[in-house]
């Protein structure tokens, strides 16, 4: 085992059980990860949904779904964007940019805007390892592609589903509109695509003082969050704009 400079034997003795822990955690980890890739085929998608999103040349254009799978790539990533915000939102909104123009209800949501800064940089090595991944809103095309210019998405595939059932069918929106954050995964194998896993967790009661962590793994602020000694801050939450413009 190794130690840190003048590090006490109390800090020492503890600092290797929490390693069994954190090493306990790891092997849960992966087999949650092989009990997911054994999961028997999900249903094929009823249909092929058809999205507004941009071309190659950055023109407006309508994608299918089955058009999001690259030659060789089979498996596509999903994350259904709450934009418009969930009516219950009490977060500031945007206050500068053509996003702040917006009525508040139907802005981004801020949850969903941190989660999709980070994933950007993600998409480019996903691609590189055979994943195709895109992001899906219920706004305007032109809503979500301004957004993305403001946030600086370089990466990843916007499209809208504002002219189609996808988001509620897929369980990323409520019975009264209210649009629900969902990371879906779909596979294309002989007989078509068909659903293979999304962020159900989000619909599971969380336990006592914790948010419902559904995308805890990859929600990256969070997460780094859990090594200090604070933890995760009980009265921070992801903003749209932040007063030293740090991550506007």
């Amino acid at each position: 085992m190794i130690s840190f400079p003048n590090e006490s034997q109390e800090y020492r003795s503890a600092r290797e059980k929490l390693l069994e822990k954190e090493i306990e955690l790891r092997c849960t980890m992966e087999d949650v990860a092989i009990a997911r890739r054994g999961l028997p085929p999900g249903g094929l998608v009823p249909q092929n949904y058809v999205f507004d999103g941009l071309d190659a040349d950055g023109q407006p254009v309508r994608i299918k779904l089955s058009e999001l799978f690259a030659p060789g790539q089979d498996t596509l990533l999903i994350y259904n964007m709450m934009f418009p915000r969930h009516p219950q939102e009490t977060r500031d909104v945007a206050t500068s940019g053509e996003t702040a123009k917006l009525a508040v209800q139907d802005q981004p949501c801020p949850s969903c805007t941190a989660l999709l800064d980070h994933l950007d940089r993600a998409v480019g090595h996903m691609t590189a390892a055979g994943f195709n991944f895109a992001v899906v809103a219920k706004t305007s095309l032109d809503n979500l592609v301004t957004l993305g210019r403001e946030r600086d998405w370089a990466n990843m595939r916007l499209l809208s589903s504002a002219g189609n059932s996808f988001k509620r069918d897929y369980h990323a929106e409520a019975e009264d509109g209210a649009q629900l954050p969902m990371l879906s995964v779909f596979h294309r194998d002989a007989e078509g695509i068909r659903h293979f896993w999304s962020s159900e967790l989000g619909y599971a009661e969380p336990e006592p003082g914790q948010d419902p962590r559904a995308l805890c793994t990859v929600d990256t602020p969070w997460n780094l969050m859990d090594f200090t000694p604070e933890g995760r801050s009980q009265a921070w939450r992801e903003q749209l704009q932040y007063a030293d413009a740090c991550c506007s």
